[in-house]
């Protein structure tokens, strides 16, 4: 690893913005200290509200209903009968939906003696008269909340544009609740509710002190309260200075800061030191050690500092592992006799040095372990050193041609990968069939540890780092199609990341997307939760000149898949975290493309989407994937129209979860970016199920993890532009197993089929079985053996490192269509 010292600001309290991008300090340590801080301020802090554990580990905090379906107007209590399966967790800023199944077992856990939170009623002229708002389009304009906890939020209708007044009302720590006030014959009764978090401090600051009588020291700690609720640690040591500063003359309040302000230094310290082990795992390994030597020691508790110091320590025990890495690589290499073979591994040490770092250091592990053994050659431990680099420790070869070998065989693949034309690819391919590390296995080692074999362009632009624009193909009829990719901060083309594919909606760009994700650039970074967490963000621009809805045609998934395949081979993306995303009809498109392909995704965002088309005949499809929506309560018709599938998925137990925001509309909703980032977390793509069932209606909906299908059966094969399909149509089911018997199973109405295959579906030193509808396609040729050409052509055209596929089988059906 490469430890060099510079300047890494770091944003631990709020932004510029106002969203929180500070990591939650879990309940357990904030009982730990939060009584203490009751005694000293007088009046009972918040405990947790009541939580419900769900299965993938997320905890919703609130009061639980339970309704038969999404349209119920009327949600009934937690006493209603069994046959109801969906509940809601309430928090007064949002509901969230899920699948009464998706609760672990003992994970309602509710607090007998609640304490109550600190919250602040703002007197305003509430309308109670007027133009009631039951539907909220995009908004057009939103100026900033004043001092009085005003602003003017104006939305397009079918009447033209309209400014509501509106004015909170009241303000917790979580939430703000935000309704229209009274101004003449423009008013407007709109209830509303938008997270405390998404309020910038100092507008914060003016609308809490404007509450307050400044010559009580009791109302300054209700505002401290408030702010240590909010889990804003710094904004309440900062409110509590003020209080002492207010007061010169009352030395007991002093008395009484001191003790306090120490234990929200400790809370904000583990809060840091939280923060810190997040960035770690996102590979930020420069940014942590630098804030670890400089992490803060005053009234910050033993336990914490131990666990910087277990930290530091260990990135000093990877530092120094490095450095003995490459000293011993260099007193080796001289004792090589063959001046040939010392060439080579010279350029090899070259490589390593220049490229050597936290993730990569594992591959060295047999090496380090040979190295004091004195009987063993320079040569052999410089081979399980150079092996190791390229296939990884635990497949490390003993004696160095073959280890080299291997490094040529790396090469080989990158001009077979990179070559544009089917001639020069076979002819690469000849050239390197002879190397002795081209057996199957070795190249799958090989593709698992390289970084991406296509080299990058340059930053879009010079001052904005890690920012690509690209281009691939469209359909064979459309133009080429751009996007944008942005790397998380110290990208190492050796790690894997997840990734967002993220969809524009209607009037809003690639770009923005990559903002909403990203963050903004500030100082030549950018700060936001993908750049937090470690995530490459990569955004399609898949809508054409002036779209106003999304098409479900070949070209926008194209644009979409495309991309991601693209971009799969270019950089270093964890194929089983990519997380498909969208807003507004990059909501319709994600959900569509989402349920056609479910073999593709870690998970589905749709926000502010609409249910239409195949979506409603894929309903089934969404079984395979996890989804997450989000939309408003007063979004238009959306919430209603999307009911009926959304309880398809809920009722039946699908891993859904739908968030409601009260009294929004269309938005993009960046209050959920935090509950998305730890709901992504959670989750992984199965890339091998033992089965699976998948519904098809469009001609390029035809490929299922391991089974691609071609002529389709035309009479449920829907163009969109034919839409709607004559009454009765139903999709084309496709049933897919693998048994214990190394047999596959299938049942489809396509006429031809490629199998694609690979050690963790069958085992190839044995016969395999592979039948369609029942019948035996392959009884005449039962032995399937890996072929090299097909696991290039597989992570060529896929991009798919980690899953390349070892054979192919290719076999017509019986099936004949049209006749």
């Amino acid at each position: 690893m490469m430890i060099s010292i510079g300047s890494h600001p770091v944003v631990m309290g709020s932004s510029a913005s106002g969203e929180r991008r500070g990591l939650a300090i879990p309940c357990g340590i904030a009982k730990t200290i939060l009584p203490f801080l009751i005694l000293i301020i007088f009046r009972a802090m918040p405990a947790c509200a009541n939580e419900y554990v769900l299965k993938d580990g997320r905890v919703l905090r609130g009061s639980m209903g339970v309704v038969d379906t999404l349209t119920d107007t009327l949600p009934q209590s937690d006493d209603s009968t069994a046959l109801q399966r969906i509940l809601f967790v309430d928090d007064q800023l949002r509901r969230t939906f899920i699948s009464r199944y998706q609760i672990a077992p003992g994970g309602v856990r509710q607090e007998e003696n609640p304490t109550v939170e600190e919250k602040f009623k703002i007197p305003q002229r509430v309308a109670r008269g007027g133009q009631a708002v039951h539907s909220v389009g995009p908004v057009m304009k939103l100026t900033p909340f004043d001092e009085f906890a005003r602003r003017t939020y104006t939305m397009n209708t079918n009447r033209g544009p309209i400014h509501v007044i509106q004015g909170i009302t009241q303000l917790t720590p979580q939430y703000a609740k935000v309704e229209g006030l009274s101004a003449g014959t423009a008013s407007y009764v709109w209830d509303m509710r938008i997270a405390t978090s998404t309020i910038p401090r100092d507008v914060l600051d003016k609308i809490l002190f404007k509450l307050i009588d400044k010559g009580k020291s009791e109302e300054f700690k209700r505002i401290a309260r408030f702010y240590m609720q909010a889990e804003r640690y710094e904004d309440a040591v900062k409110v509590l200075e003020a209080m002492a500063e207010a007061f010169p003359g009352k030395t007991d309040l002093k008395d009484q800061i001191k003790p306090v302000t120490t234990s929200i230094r400790q809370l904000s310290a583990g809060r840091l030191l939280a923060e810190l082990k997040l960035r770690r795992d996102a590979g930020q390994h420069v940014f942590v050690y630098e804030l670890l030597k400089k992490f803060p020691t005053e009234d910050v508790g033993g336990e914490i500092l131990q666990g910087v110091r277990d930290m530091i320590q260990d990135y000093d025990v990877k530092i120094a592992r490095r450095a003995k890495i490459l000293e011993s690589m260099d007193e080796l290499i001289p004792k090589i006799a063959d001046s040939v073979l010392r060439k080579k591994v010279e350029s090899m040490r070259k490589e390593i040095g220049a490229e050597l770092r936290v993730e990569t250091l594992d591959r060295f592990a047999s090496f380090l372990q040979n190295l004091p053994d004195e009987e063993l050659p320079a040569e052999d431990k410089l081979a399980l050193a150079v092996s190791g680099w390229l296939i990884g420790s635990d497949n490390a070869l003993a004696k160095l041609p073959p280890a080299l070998s291997l490094h040529q065989v790396r090469e080989r693949i990158k001009e077979y990968l990179n070559d544009a034309t089917k001639v020069g690819r076979e002819q690469v391919f000849e050239n390197f069939r002879s190397e002795e590390g081209s057996a199957p296995a070795s190249v799958i080692e090989i593709l698992a540890h390289a970084k991406p074999f296509y080299d990058l362009p340059a930053p879009a632009e010079a001052d904005k780092p890690g920012c690509f624009k690209l281009e691939v193909p469209g359909t064979t009829k459309e133009a080429k199609t751009a996007y944008w990719v942005q790397l998380p901060p110290e990208y190492d083309p050796y790690k894997r990341y997840p990734a967002i594919l993220a969809l524009n909606g209607e009037g809003s760009t690639a770009q923005n997307e990559l903002t909403w994700w990203a963050g903004e650039w500030k100082d030549g970074r950018r700060f936001g939760q993908a750049a937090r967490n470690g995530y490459i963000v990569v955004a399609p621009e898949w809508t054409g000149a002036h779209q106003k809805d999304y098409g479900y045609s070949a070209r926008e998934h194209a644009a979409v898949l495309n991309s991601l395949r693209d971009a799969c081979r270019r950089f270093s993306i964890d194929t089983d975290r990519v997380y498909l995303a969208g807003h507004s009809i990059g909501g319709d498109a994600a959900w569509d493309i989402g349920l056609a392909h479910p073999d593709l995704w870690a998970g589905v965002i749709p926000i502010s989407a609409s249910v239409d088309r195949y979506c409603t005949l894929y309903w089934e499809n969404a079984k395979l994937v996890p989804f997450y929506f989000v939309i408003g309560e007063l979004d238009g018709s959306r919430f209603v129209k999307n009911a009926r599938d959304l309880d398809r998925y809920l009722q039946r137990r699908y891993d859904t979860t739908v968030v409601q925001y009260q009294g929004r509309g269309h938005e993009d909703y960046y209050d959920e970016i935090l509950r998305i980032f730890d709901w992504m977390g959670r989750y992984r793509r199965n890339f091998y199920p033992r089965e699976f069932a998948c519904a098809t209606m469009r001609p390029w909906d035809n490929y299922f993890w391991w089974l691609e299908m071609d002529g389709l059966p035309p009479k449920v094969m829907i163009d969109p532009a034919d839409w709607p399909p004559p009454a009765g149509t139903v999709p084309m089911k496709v049933e897919c197993s693998l048994t214990k018997t190394n047999s596959i199973l299938i049942k489809c109405g396509a006429s031809q089929i490629s199998v694609w295959l690979s050690p963790q579906m069958v085992d190839f030193k044995q016969r395999v079985s592979i039948s369609v509808n029942g019948k035996r396609m392959n009884a005449k040729d039962p032995f399937i053996t890996p072929d090299l050409q097909t696991i290039l052509e597989d992570v060529r055209t896929r991009g798919d490192r980690q899953h390349p596929f070892w054979a192919r089988f290719d076999s017509a059906t019986g099936r004949v269509h049209g006749k």
